[in-house]
Parts: structure tokens; sequence; C-alpha cells
């Protein structure tokens, strides 16, 4: 029999350090002006030799996570077998380690995840910056998915520059095992802001803070304009900011369209003890400590296995 091989690629889940929207453009997308920063959560992707593409999700919510052609890993891997005329197939074996709707991009990293693993799988050879492409495809947080870090980003989000960001920012993260809706906390922005909201900017003094690697100046200047449509839909994440309030955090902040909240520790040995109070405040499903900014989707282990 022929050796079958399969390849392991981890890509992080992210924060919104800022989210600033503007009112929709004709095309129904939000404008965007957004500065992500990846941290230590990670997807796993396992893409392993198939005649068709089919995949599996274990690990943190994967009962919420479709399996067929819905979900954005599949059409990742469809994408790059199109765009590149292989017929090879994949089998994905998806271990989630990013909350399920929650904010954090997960299913994003899933899609970058598999676009690199299959690419390797494959031998399709496209370079990071025609991953990047199709990651544009797949939707705003793909390509920020590939590159990780932390980077700015503009248009629906997708359009990114590097940002420099010095040192290692804590972050406590306050899990929630109620998802939400992107295109619904959108709507409900819509409904809360009548009134046209011109296209945003990312604050200088937020930029500045986090290239002198501050993260008292990053605190002061952490923004969603997103939160109060996410609160508005799950009142209960007013709570979960109110326990950080009585932390030594710097500052809280829902992440992306929620309900994942993130604070900012001053130092990484504050963290622990604001984990434990927000979690003993008993507002969230899970309470964790990671840090950022970590790297973009990387090949963690390519095995040729005999089938003997």
């Amino acid at each position: 029999m022929t050796p079958s091989r399969s390849v392991h690629v981890r890509a992080p889940g992210k924060i919104n350090v800022a989210l600033r929207v503007g009112s929709a453009r004709a095309d129904g997308y939000h404008p965007l002006a957004t500065v992500f920063q990846a941290v230590t959560l990670y997807e796993d992707v396992v893409a392993e030799e198939a005649e068709t593409i089919s995949l599996t999700v274990t690990g943190r919510g994967a009962d919420r996570v479709p399996t067929d052609s819905s979900n954005l890993a599949w059409r990742a891997a469809r994408l790059l077998a199109d765009a590149t005329g292989t017929d090879a197939g994949a089998h994905l074996r998806i271990t989630k380690g990013v909350p399920t709707a929650g904010g954090m991009a997960g299913g994003s990293a899933d899609a970058a995840a598999a676009l690199l693993a299959c690419d390797l799988l494959w031998h399709t050879g496209l370079a990071r910056e025609e991953l990047g492409e199709l990651a544009a495809e797949l939707g705003a947080d793909v390509p920020f998915a590939l590159t990780g870090q932390t980077a700015v980003g503009v248009g629906r989000g997708d359009v990114l520059t590097p940002a420099l960001a010095r040192g290692r920012f804590t972050w406590v993260l306050a899990l929630s095992d109620q998802g939400l809706s992107t295109p619904e906390v959108f709507r409900a922005w819509d409904a809360q802001n009548p009134d046209p909201v011109p296209v945003p900017e990312i604050d200088a003094e937020l930029m500045h803070a986090l290239v002198a690697g501050d993260p008292h100046g990053v605190a002061r200047h952490l923004v969603n304009d997103l939160q109060p449509a996410a609160i508005a839909l799950l009142p209960t994440l007013q709570d979960v900011v109110d326990a950080f309030e009585e932390t030594a955090a710097l500052a809280a902040i829902v992440s992306g369209s929620g309900p994942t909240v993130a604070a900012l520790a001053a130092r990484p040995e504050d963290a622990a003890e604001i984990a434990a109070y927000v979690a003993a405040a008993g507002v969230a499903s899970d309470v964790l400590v990671v840090s950022g900014p970590a790297l973009g989707a990387r090949l963690v282990e390519s095995v040729v296995s005999d089938p003997d």
C-alpha cells in the first residue's frame, strides 16, 4: 500500500484591541478600522490524504460547529482546490481551542490553517501572498489568521498593515457558552446608530502605546464600537465587564462581535489573580490567561505514515 501523508497546521485566535465601525456601504458591508492582535489560543487542523474533502471537529464548542460544506475550513479547502486545479481531497481533523461564535475568529483560524495545510499536503505551492488573496475571499478575519502578530485592518478588516507591538501583552479572557451571531450584532449596531457614521480611523495614541509596549497606554485606548450592540443582545456581558472592573485589570472590552470579554493585565503575575476573581464571580463559562502577539498560521508537523 502507498504511504499516506498528513500535515498539521496551527493558527491563532485574535482579540480586537480596537474596533471602529462606520455605516453600511451600498454593498451592505460596514467599513471597519481595527487593530488585531493574535493571542496564544489556537485552532489545530490536521489535513490527511483522502479522495474527497471532509472534516471532523473536536475540542471547545465542537458540538456547535457544522461539519458539512458550510464549514469555513471545508470551504477553504474547496477554494484552494478550485484555484489550483487539483482534484486531490483531504480529510480535515479540527481541534478547537478558540471559543465557537466567541468573537475571536476561531472559524477564520480554521480556514487559514486549512488553506496552508492543504497547500502543503497537495504540493500546490502557493506563496503566502496568494494564500492571503484566497483567504480574503473567505472572510474578513481569515487573512489576519494567516499573518498573526499585530496588524491594522481596514475596509472589511481584510486589508492588513502589519503593526509593531513591542513586548508581550497579557490578556484574561472570560468565555461564554452562549454564542453571538456577527450579522445579528451588526444589525443591532445599525439600529442603535440610525444616523450616518463616517469611515472610522484608529487612534494614533493606541499605535504609539503598542509600539512602546505600554499596557497602560493600550488600556486607555481599548475601544469596540460593537460592544453596546453585543450587550444589548446578551445583557449578561455587562456583568462580566463589571466583574473585571473589580480586579486589577487595566481595562476590559468585548472582543469583536462577542461574547468573549478580554481584559488587559499590567503584568503577567497579575493575570492569575484577575482570572481567579472573575471565575469565582460565576459570570463566565471559563476564564483563560493568554498573551499576544502570537504567530500566524504555521506548520507544526508533516508526517508520512507507513500503512504496514
